[in-house]
């Protein structure tokens, strides 16, 4: 390990005192990463994040829900409260989602709570929105660090330029779930280690996002220049998601994610949903919703059908089914539902002996 990133492992470590080696982030999922969720991730040794609600009001009744979570734990069972240096901030973080939250009510939230990071995702209008974000969040609650997520290398050198850099950087690849690049994005493998020479001498850590689900994935992120990884559709199959159980059983059921996950804004307009910037459009499950656009059926029917599903059981969901399943290219590699504890443990577990299978042996 070089010096630079022994020197940025020892500022997380100072700054996240309870997250276990390797560095794991529960994703900041729209609804679906809750209270539950983010607390049972950072309870097990990860950084666990709230994702933004149905609007931004949502926020500060999950963080509120989240502080009661946290304070139970250090009641019951000693959690967090010899780790943590800093006792005024929650060891959560929350997400955002730039064109549709509205800053002023996510500033009182963050003012009021004080999670431990603010992730910021998506901007309307370009990336010096982040400045504005950042400048504000950070009067509002001075230790609260700054994650942003990217997705492309124009925009690594974009932030290096913004006057209020972040604490750290999401790079995301185009295996991710949910929502991505369009149009330019490409897998970690190349994207990671590209942009990890741009920004070496900035000292702001990587966290690799997209299509890693098991230590294997870990341990190559770290390999190609990330001080931790994010994962969100392994953490779709945790029990303590917000989530339906069609939707969770298909995200265990189905496999080759190069052939069953697409990009598409079908399922965005199906549930309503309008107003994405152009830049982005989410990875989704394909069903039968998207075959039958594919073939030509109208919207109009497209849609009766899929609100007929919402309306029923669990079974809108899989391949038959009509509703949205956002997801990314990893479900070939999720296999069962697990308490986030186990799913975080099985992967530090899996990872050490992945670096350990790579040393030579002794003579």
């Amino acid at each position: 390990m070089s010096q630079a990133a022994r020197n940025i492992a020892a500022n997380l470590q100072s700054r996240f005192p309870w997250v276990s080696n390797p560095f794991v982030v529960g994703a900041p999922m729209r609804v679906m990463a809750g209270p539950a969720l983010a607390v049972a991730v950072s309870r097990a040794g990860g950084l666990g994040f709230l994702g933004p609600g149905a609007k931004t009001q949502d926020t500060s009744g999950d963080l509120k829900q989240a502080s009661l979570l946290i304070r139970e734990a250090r009641v019951s069972s000693n959690a967090f409260s010899t780790k943590l240096t800093n006792e005024s901030l929650l060891p959560i973080g929350v997400g955002f989602q730039l064109w549709a939250d509205d800053i002023n009510v996510a500033l009182a939230a963050i003012e009021e709570h004080k999670p431990c990071t603010a992730w910021l995702f998506a901007p309307r209008h370009g990336l010096e929105e982040y400045d504005d974000w950042s400048k504000k969040i950070r009067q509002a609650s001075p230790e609260t660090q700054i994650w942003i997520q990217i997705g492309t290398l124009a925009e690594a050198k974009q932030l290096l330029l913004l006057s209020e850099r972040p604490d750290g950087v999401v790079v995301q690849g185009a295996e991710a779930g949910g929502h991505g690049r369009a149009k330019d994005g490409m897998g970690l493998m190349t994207l990671l280690p590209e942009i990890s020479d741009v920004m070496a001498s900035s000292q702001i850590p990587l966290f690799a996002a997209g299509g890693i689900a098991d230590g294997r994935g870990v341990a190559a992120a770290l390999c190609l220049g990330a001080s931790g990884v994010v994962m969100g559709t392994r953490f779709l199959a945790a029990r303590e998601a917000r989530i339906s159980r069609g939707y969770q059983n298909e995200v265990v059921r189905a496999s080759d994610g190069a052939a069953s996950t697409t990009r598409t804004l079908l399922y965005n307009h199906l549930r309503g949903t309008f107003g994405w910037p152009e830049a982005y459009s989410p990875r989704t499950i394909i069903n039968q919703s998207f075959v039958d656009h594919q073939a030509g059926r109208p919207f109009e029917d497209l849609k009766q059908l899929h609100d007929e599903a919402a309306q029923a059981d669990d079974s809108g969901w899989g391949p038959e089914g009509r509703l949205a399943t956002y997801a990314g290219a990893s479900i070939g590699l999720i296999h069962d539902i697990k308490d986030a504890a186990d799913i975080i443990h099985d992967i530090q577990t899996d990872h050490r002996k992945r670096i350990q299978s790579l040393l030579p042996l002794e003579n």
